[in-house]
């Protein structure tokens, strides 16, 4: 057995850094992620209660897992969840390079009789999911998923079945405690003809690589997820350590990203006409401009 090599030498990955990896002889990719600090970040701007807590912090992970799988500086990925008589009336989070950053509007009454843990049912009755992804040379292409299942994780997985034709696993886990909070999360592809930036091809989900990489990969626990203790190139030994090369490659650094400033809200409402900017303005002539994703609120002189 060849032991599991590294394209890049570096040290242990623990939190807020991707890792990605490739089981060559299965012709399957892989990406790891725990966060910590830059989960504490992202939440901190609003005063969620636990559900939207535990929800937000599960789209931020499935968003790094996503958002790792392109490459380029201006490539991103966008997830929009909306509800169609459901508590949540809008999720929303993206990644480029490996900034992060979430929101979630939510009815709080409606939520408080939920109890301590909603169903995806409950938090979004008979909603959507949308994933988009925008390439470096800004070809953009989108796939709508309803919101099925047990989990984001679960719509994500049919998401990439559905419109990838991508056989996908994906697991996330989070909690909170004493510690601070923490989520981490786990997806792995299987790709036709093995390697990354090969042409899609339609490909079975009974495929045998296929099938020994899910049962593998689908053994992972929550409390190995969120092993501090654990690194994630410890996790990928753990599960794959039976194959004949696994390939690991630490990936971009996890940062807050919401791209908010006072320059960026000028410049897109210096492109409205004066009769519309003079309607936006107060009393005080200032237009005042809130940023969901960072709780701020910009007052622009212009």
């Amino acid at each position: 057995m060849r032991p599991m090599t590294e394209t890049i030498a570096t040290a242990e990955t623990y939190s807020d850094t991707l890792l990605g990896f490739t089981l060559p002889d299965r012709s399957a990719r892989g990406r790891l992620v725990r966060m910590e600090g830059v989960l504490e970040q992202v939440l901190s701007a609003h005063n969620y209660p636990a559900p939207i807590t535990h929800l937000l912090g599960e789209a931020l992970v499935l968003g790094a897992l996503m958002g790792g799988l392109l490459k380029g500086e201006q490539a991103q990925m966008t997830m929009q969840a909306q509800t169609n008589g459901g508590t949540v009336n809008l999720l929303v989070c993206d990644y480029r390079a490996g900034a992060v950053r979430g929101y979630v509007d939510f009815d709080s009454e409606r939520l408080a009789k939920l109890g301590a843990n909603p169903s995806l049912k409950a938090l979004f009755g008979e909603g959507y999911l949308a994933i988009t992804f925008e390439t470096e040379g800004r070809q953009r292409y989108q796939g709508i998923v309803p919101l099925e299942g047990d989990s984001l994780a679960a719509a994500c997985e049919s998401f990439f079945s559905q419109s990838e034709q991508i056989p996908t696993l994906i697991r996330v886990a989070s909690r909170a405690g004493a510690g601070g909070r923490m989520a981490a999360g786990l997806l792995i592809q299987h790709l036709p003809e093995g390697e990354e930036g090969r042409e899609r091809l339609h490909v079975r989900l009974d495929h045998p690589d296929w099938e020994h990489v899910a049962v593998m990969a689908g053994s992972i626990s929550h409390d190995e997820l969120l092993d501090p203790a654990l690194s994630l190139e410890a996790i990928v030994w753990r599960l794959f350590h039976e194959e004949e090369e696994v390939r690991v490659q630490a990936g971009t650094a996890l940062s807050r990203g919401c791209r908010c400033s006072a320059a960026h809200y000028e410049a897109v409402i210096g492109r409205f006409p004066p009769d519309e900017q003079a309607e936006m303005r107060g009393a005080d002539g200032i237009i005042a401009v809130d940023c969901a994703f960072c709780s701020r609120t910009f007052a622009l002189a212009i």
